[in-house]
């Protein structure tokens, strides 16, 4: 089977990628909010990932359309328990859609990713389709896209950064640290991809795993070659670490994708 982009996928990325490059942000624009097919859905959150635009995207772009329902965020108890900050609010019981209201506010490790415990309302529907996957899957496209970032944010300072006289990215110990961060982002995404051709149980959390933790190497590899200044809240960088932790522990952690990829064997 093959995974590789169509060219309609590669030129909507293109342009998607010189929109926000732009600093344009009103994704209604260029049609962004009308895509419904979970390959052009991972096309669409690479490139969000890769520019690490905030917001409730992966409620409000995939999975809230896919119910029916206006914009909004959502949550998935147990697995999802709170909202990320949005105008509309829906809380899932299982196979219930409920409105919701937010409760009380939660501190979260990325401060443009407001959480909130929802107190559910009316029932909208009943018998709803399973859409959490598609929010997984979405969210598994984000975190490769954060990675590629990351990846062109250090390679970039690692050309730029001497020691001893040399460009650290002459060094053969941050080449290979480097190369190993592009290996696990490419063996990450044919598994994004594939998923979304399939949207099994078992694939879509085998994504999710494969991009969280090339990710989470990416932002390691990232904060080393910079050093210090890849803390500081006016580095570039220190956007793209805490949205990688905030979306690697979202739509279900680490551990509960490796049991269901268990589970599905």
């Amino acid at each position: 089977m093959r995974f590789a982009l169509s060219d309609e996928q590669t030129q909507f990325a293109s342009v998607l990628h010189d929109f926000l490059a732009a600093g344009h942000r009103d994704l209604s624009r260029i049609g962004v909010t009308d895509v419904t097919d979970p390959a052009d859905l991972v096309v669409v959150f690479d490139e969000l990932g890769d520019h690490a635009v905030p917001g409730p995207l992966i409620e409000s772009i995939a999975v809230t359309p896919a119910l029916g329902v206006s914009p909004g965020s959502i949550a998935f108890p147990p697995h999802m328990p709170y909202a990320v900050e949005a105008s509309r609010y829906y809380l899932v019981e299982g196979t219930t859609l409920r409105e919701a209201l937010p409760g009380t506010p939660l501190s979260s490790v990325d401060p443009s990713r407001r959480l909130f415990e929802l107190v559910g309302g009316d029932v909208i529907a009943t018998g709803i389709p399973d859409v959490f996957d598609l929010g997984v899957l979405a969210c598994a496209a984000q975190l490769l896209g954060l990675g590629r970032a990351m990846l062109e944010l250090a390679c970039s300072h690692a050309r730029v950064r001497t020691q001893f006289g040399k460009p650290i990215g002459s060094f053969q110990a941050v080449k290979h640290q480097l190369a190993d961060v592009l290996i696990g982002l490419e063996l990450a995404r044919p598994l994004v991809f594939g998923a979304a051709v399939t949207l099994a149980t078992r694939d879509v959390s085998a994504a999710k795993v494969a991009a969280g933790d090339a990710a989470q190497r990416a932002a390691r590899a990232a904060l080393q070659v910079h050093g210090a200044i890849g803390y500081t809240a006016e580095h570039p960088l220190g956007q793209f670490l805490l949205r990688t932790r905030a979306l690697v522990s979202a739509w279900g952690s680490q551990s509960l994708h490796r049991a269901r990829v268990l589970e599905a064997l």
